[in-house]
């Protein structure tokens, strides 16, 4: 019989290989964070072997005795960091969340409101002819939101004219996946809900930063409804959530089991609770340093010669910075010349990009995230120092020289913060 036991090691080994390489770059993909190490042990514990479908004490399974008072435990803390009537962490994904949403205030058919993907808007909320989740698997009819690009945000007026003209309206979905600064959920509520509309908000980027006091307060803004990842600036274990105001409990409940989840990864919501409760004791510094250093990066990189978006709007107020790297390439050829050079970031479709013939696999942009260098421990002199690799590596410097730039900043900043400990951040072994 033959062995496997090398293929079985060779994985082991590509692990370590990834985490000695992150080790020695900038990690600037704004959709990923760092979970703490005890979070991480958390992950591999048995509870990851386990079933308990349904919610706490309706379980269909045996076996949940602990894990009922464990799920309990991350509910009551996510209702806390939200403030929130009811909250769900069964979600396997923000999209598992989205859909489960969809799945409980709506039908096939339903119109649903949202901003397109070449304006920010994730594919979760997209329409069916793009392979959109909201549309292949709800069969939902989506309009867009109006854009603004100079503010990079929803045109108000705009956006009430166009809610006016439709027939109707079920839902409209605030968030995306380009997102520089706060929706005005408070200013088209009333709009949306004299169609019949639900409002709800899609917090899978920001909902560290709304944890954290540092953005916007969406619940307390009319969204009846928020969705999140469990990762990205609220630096958890990837994963989704959901919070809701008490009427839209059972529906929710219901869509999210049986509906839309079978077992939902119970070593995930463990970290889970773990993670909020981080973030109830450091979410608040965390989320301003945050926001200092994308706008400190933002400033730098702008002063530098880059092409920023926002400028209006002082470039950003959240964890995200933009970048239009047209004068280079585009943003497939920035994002593998950045690879190249230890600086991982990920390429970005901007507004614009449709008119000008450029597609998602070649896009107008870069987007740069700082959540994780900011878990690192970096600071805005570590931002500004970072702004400069990034316009060196984009100018076309040679590699090695950027590299050993780059491996000389990252010695001190090898461990996670903003934790009940610092832990080693890469800890594989």
């Amino acid at each position: 019989m033959p062995s496997y036991e090398s293929e079985f090691e060779a994985v082991i080994s590509g692990i370590r290989s990834h985490e000695k390489w992150f080790s020695e770059s900038l990690p600037m993909i704004a959709s990923e964070n760092l979970a703490s190490e005890p979070v991480r042990r958390v992950l591999s514990s048995d509870l990851g072997h386990r079933y308990a479908e349904g919610w706490p004490g309706e379980r269909v399974y045996a076996g949940c005795r602990y894990i009922d008072q464990i799920e309990l435990q991350a509910i009551a803390l996510g209702k806390k960091l939200f403030r929130a009537d009811h909250f769900d962490v069964r979600p396997v994904s923000g999209v598992n969340a989205n859909l489960a949403v969809y799945s409980a205030v709506s039908g096939p058919g339903d119109m649903m409101m949202a901003l397109s993907i070449p304006n920010g808007g994730h594919i979760s909320h997209g329409k069916k002819d793009f392979g959109g989740t909201a549309g292949l698997v709800h069969s939902l009819d989506v309009s867009y939101f109006a854009f603004d690009k100079d503010s990079m945000n929803i045109d108000i007026d705009e956006t009430k004219k166009r809610i006016d003209a439709l027939p109707s309206l079920k839902l409209a979905m605030f968030g995306c996946s380009l997102f520089l600064f706060p929706h005005p959920v408070k200013e088209l509520t009333q709009a949306i809900h004299d169609k019949g509309g639900v409002v709800c908000y899609d917090a899978a980027h920001v909902a560290g930063l709304i944890a954290g006091g540092q953005f916007q307060d969406p619940l307390r803004e009319g969204a009846q409804i928020m969705t999140m990842s469990t990762h990205k600036v609220l630096f958890g274990p990837q994963g989704g959530a959901i919070a809701s105001s008490a009427e839209f409990a059972e529906p929710l409940k219901k869509a999210v089991f049986p509906g839309t989840a079978s077992n939902h990864h119970l070593h995930n919501v463990a970290a889970k609770a773990m993670v909020f409760a981080e973030f109830l004791q450091f979410g608040r510094s965390y989320a301003k340093d945050v926001v200092v250093n994308a706008q400190t990066l933002a400033g730098r990189l702008a002063e530098l010669g880059e092409r920023v978006l926002g400028e209006k709007n002082g470039y950003t107020m959240s964890h995200q910075v933009v970048l239009d790297v047209t004068r280079y390439a585009d943003g497939g050829v920035a994002e593998k010349l950045l690879e190249d050079q230890n600086i991982i970031c990920n390429r970005e479709p901007i507004p614009g990009d449709l008119q000008a013939g450029r597609h998602y696999t070649n896009p107008g942009g870069i987007r740069l995230g700082v959540s994780e260098l900011t878990r690192l421990g970096m600071g805005k002199s570590e931002m500004n120092e970072v702004a400069e690799l990034v316009h060196l590596g984009l100018g076309g410097a040679k590699n090695l020289e950027v590299v050993a730039k780059i491996k000389e900043l990252r010695k001190g900043f090898q461990k996670v913060k903003y934790s009940f400990r610092d832990t080693p951040a890469y800890s594989f072994d």
